[in-house]
């Protein structure tokens, strides 16, 4: 069984019984206030829009949106003042707007105040291939610079539960290298190599690991034939769990730019699920965002 698509997530986010309150860290920004009008007119959100007022109302007008329904919290210190409202309960959804990536990720992992869980707190990216009919889940594409061995059993654990909530019972796992052998010299494939036998052992249990996978072998089953190897977890990859930040942001991105595809993305492992993508996305992006997160919500 495949991963939910897009249409398949907001149909889900069409059927929720009532708006789920979402604080949005920088809210002046044509495409989140775009994003957040046709969701909340969905009945999927109810928007309290964090940022300087009369820069939002500004933007606002300038795209045409209307803010009937909107909360507007007037504030300096906007992602800690996004974070409080998740953490107070006045909201169940964190979203990323016009903010920086490290003044957003500051005021999450703040020991004292922020939205910080037992759990390693990671990006997930949603990535739907039109030419192939695929979709798959990428992960960690924008927070872990260089994850230890645990961090990435946290992290895949994580990738799991999401592929599970999108309808896949036993994921299967891709652990992404540059080539299928260990070798002393490429770490990252030791990491892969132990994470398959983690999952052959039952210690991670619940889906298919395998690794090091490189990229073809864990998205094409014909290049698994080719290299004459055979194995059910080649080729079928429902989620890439990458070895670092550079990799995975890398691939994410030449993705995103090159292919004919459509994506969303979120933060996992924090207190509550944080739609969170670049400020050069889309206003079909951060709905499909939206949606991802919303998903996790169920």
């Amino acid at each position: 069984m495949s991963l939910s698509s897009f249409e398949q997530l907001c149909r889900q986010a069409d059927e929720l019984a009532g708006r789920v309150p979402v604080a949005v860290a920088g809210a002046a920004d044509a495409t989140v206030l775009e994003a957040l009008r046709m969701a909340h007119d969905r009945s999927w959100v109810a928007p309290l829009l964090v940022g300087n007022e009369a820069e939002i109302r500004r933007v606002a007008g300038a795209a045409g949106v209307a803010l009937a329904g909107f909360t507007i919290v007037d504030a300096v210190g906007v992602s800690a003042a996004a974070v409080a409202l998740v953490r107070d309960r006045q909201a169940r959804l964190l979203m990323k707007g016009q903010v920086a990536t490290p003044d957003l990720m500051k005021a999450i992992l703040d020991p004292a105040v922020g939205l910080r869980t037992e759990h390693v707190i990671g990006q997930i990216v949603l990535m739907e291939l039109y030419r192939s009919d695929r979709g798959f889940l990428m992960l960690d594409t924008g927070v872990c610079i260089q994850p230890t061995l645990q961090q990435k059993i946290d992290l895949l654990r994580s990738g799991v539960q999401s592929a599970v909530r999108l309808g896949v019972e036993c994921p299967c796992v891709a652990c992404m290298s540059a080539t299928e052998s260990t070798h002393p010299a490429m770490p990252e494939t030791l990491d892969a190599a132990e994470l398959q036998r983690l999952n052959q052992t039952g210690e991670i249990s619940g889906c298919l690991v395998r690794g090091p996978l490189s990229f073809d072998l864990a998205f094409d089953p014909d290049a698994a034939a080719k290299k004459k190897l055979a194995d059910p977890g080649f080729g079928v990859a429902d989620i890439l769990l990458f070895p670092n930040l550079l990799s995975a942001n890398l691939t994410v991105k030449a993705i995103m730019y090159t292919a004919d595809c459509r994506f969303g993305g979120m933060l996992c492992g924090a207190a509550c699920p944080v739609v969170f993508m670049s400020r050069a996305d889309t206003t079909a992006t951060r709905l499909h965002s939206l949606a991802l997160a919303l998903s996790s919500l169920r």
